[in-house]
């Protein structure tokens, strides 16, 4: 499958001192921990005390928090491109899209960041949307297989993953203080709604969040 190429006629920056090289790891490393908690509603300054480095160094580094999303994030999304692209080496198309759209689910549940980045705009992110460019392809193609293996709807289209995938990180960040892994459930009804007529229905996982726990999730969601 070809690539997006950005051809920058810019100098070559010159490689990072062993110890500038340490730091910008250690700034990318605070700020994905940052991000996986918190989602990407943070500051420069939150990422320098995470880090236990100055200020300074984290604004020479990168001049603004859409350089640092780009920095953290443009791996996760070629990740994720990667899975869909090893989804559409497997023999089954139904099965094939069921493990992409549950990878990308679960690596929302890790990381309240990688939601936000997925459910945002590119505007200022050009490492990321070039990312997101090489995955719609390969979506498109999980989509289509389905659709002609007869196991998917035929009116379902690539936006309607998108916004299940939204659904899904609600889902997931309704549950994550009580119940973590109870998104699994979700994630099989959309699934069996999603599934052509006829197919069969897979048995739900987990069981639904008990009333003392919908309560808990309710006032954790009140405190933000």
């Amino acid at each position: 499958m070809a690539e997006s190429t950005i051809v920058s006629t810019a100098p070559a920056a010159r490689p990072l001192r062993a110890d500038a090289e340490r730091n910008r790891r250690k700034i990318l490393d605070a700020a994905m921990e940052l991000f996986a908690s918190r989602g990407i509603d943070i500051t420069l300054d939150d990422v320098a005390r995470h880090a236990k480095v100055g200020v300074g160094t984290v604004y020479r580094r990168f001049t603004c928090k859409q350089e640092l999303v780009d920095g953290v994030f443009e791996q996760s999304m070629d990740q994720i491109a990667e899975a869909a692209e090893e989804a559409l080496r497997r023999e089954d198309p139904w099965a094939a899209l069921v493990d992409f759209i549950g990878l990308t689910s679960e690596w929302m549940s890790l990381s309240r960041g990688l939601g936000d980045v997925f459910f945002t705009n590119d505007e200022g992110r050009e490492q990321v949307a070039c990312a997101r460019q090489r995955i719609t392809p390969a979506i498109q193609q999980l989509v289509d297989r389905a659709k002609d293996a007869g196991a998917l709807r035929p009116e379902i289209q690539v936006n309607d993953l998108f916004a299940v995938s939204c659904m899904l990180d609600a889902v997931i960040d309704f549950n994550r203080p009580v119940s973590p892994e109870t998104w699994r459930r979700y994630l099989a009804l959309v699934l069996d709604g999603m599934r052509a007529d006829g197919a069969e229905r897979a048995p739900l996982p987990l069981a639904p969040l008990t009333d003392e726990q919908v309560e808990a999730a309710k006032t954790a969601r009140a405190r933000g």
